[in-house]
């Protein structure tokens, strides 16, 4: 099974990829919405989780949150925001769209894989 890592930085893409392979899962990557999209398109039946990022160019990480809780084939796929927005008005915002939960960067990476372990039920 694969995580969905969603972010524009490349070192926090790398970050979260070595979180997600000590956890046992292949990580794939976007470096924005658009292209989270078209991979999750593609491999929705095959997507455990989505690591996601708000602020990104082309399209932000709401909107593809939005599009995933909204949609049939993909709202079973849980997603974990990972971002740097701390505005309480925010989390709400995402929570309430469906984000599965919430972390906050800078993080540390016991955190994030209890995040991603907690989003997938282990």
């Amino acid at each position: 099974m694969k995580m969905l890592i969603v972010d524009d930085s490349v070192m926090i893409r790398k970050v979260v990829k070595t979180a997600v392979e000590k956890i046992g899962f292949l990580p794939v990557e976007a470096k924005n919405g658009k292209e989270a999209m078209e991979m999750i398109e593609k491999d929705h039946s095959d997507i455990a989780l989505v690591l996601l990022d708000w602020n990104m160019p082309v399209i932000d990480g709401y909107s593809v949150l939005k599009s995933i809780k909204q949609s049939e084939k993909f709202s079973h796929i849980p997603v974990l925001m990972v971002t740097t927005e701390v505005d309480r008005k925010r989390i709400i915002q995402a929570v309430e769209a469906g984000a599965t939960n919430y972390l906050m960067k800078p993080f540390s990476q016991e955190d994030l894989i209890e995040k991603m372990q907690n989003c997938i039920g282990k």
